[in-house]
């Protein structure tokens, strides 16, 4: 099956002034495959957050590769992101935008005509139930509604790849239904797609195929049954502790 993103020994040394270099990804190796959505489980401070940027072509890694439709993106990340869409857990809305003015901003942002921006607006606002919201400016919105116009935004440019980060942090079983729903929507209209998260149940009931990140280093990658086969556990949180080496005592 072709991959659409390959991750090769990607490691990302951050400098800090107090604890000196700190470690955030250490060789990772995976690959997005055409038409799947997979997905990094872990707790906050794994590193998903630096990988998703990384892919994303948000930062740059300390050594390794990473290739988006093949392209290198140490040689072409100015094409390669002409693939992607990014939602990121820090959600940058221009508060004083109504939703319209936003969408139609990043639009021309990325080069896309009025016409399709129109066509393109119109179907996310449906899409995102966000028809009565269209003109109203983003500030009072909750977070739930501000997660959607970020989906919104991401969408615009209608790209083949789509990287979430954290989609349903913060979120209200409504406004996290609406999430997955769509996650699950975009995947059958031909998207791959990533998902970063530390949710177990929307890892397990989203992805085809799970990476588990712990400290920076991917101690697992396949489907639930591969992941269940090679640690002798039954399930994802099972598999979870089993690979992080954090089994309660009282087991």
């Amino acid at each position: 099956m072709e991959s659409l993103v390959k991750v090769e020994n990607l490691s990302k040394v951050f400098k800090d002034q107090g604890k000196g270099e700190v470690q955030a990804l250490v060789n990772l190796n995976f690959e997005l495959r055409a038409g799947e959505i997979f997905g990094l489980l872990g707790p906050n401070g794994a590193g998903k957050t630096t990988a998703l940027r990384i892919i994303s072509t948000l930062m740059q890694p300390t050594s390794g590769d990473v290739f988006i439709a093949q392209l290198n993106l140490r040689d072409n990340a100015r094409r390669a992101k002409e693939y992607l869409g990014f939602l990121t857990a820090e959600m940058n809305l221009y508060d004083y935008f109504t939703v319209r003015e936003l969408l139609f901003f990043f639009g021309q942002v990325n080069g896309l005509t009025h016409t399709y921006i129109t066509d393109r607006i119109s179907w996310l606002v449906e899409l995102l139930d966000l028809e009565k919201y269209i003109d109203r400016r983003v500030d009072n919105f909750s977070t739930g509604m501000k997660q959607k116009v970020s989906i919104a935004r991401a969408l615009l440019p209608d790209p083949p790849i789509i990287i979430f980060d954290e989609p349903i942090n913060g979120l209200d079983l409504m406004a996290s239904r609406v999430v997955t729903n769509l996650i699950r929507e975009l995947k059958n209209e031909g998207k791959s797609i990533i998902i970063s998260t530390h949710n177990m149940n929307l890892a397990e009931n989203l992805c085809d195929r799970i990476g588990i990140l712990f400290e920076g280093e991917l101690r697992g990658v396949g489907t639930i049954e591969e992941l269940a086969r090679n640690t002798g556990q039954n399930t994802l949180e099972d598999i979870f502790f089993k690979m992080v080496g954090e089994f309660s005592e009282l087991e």
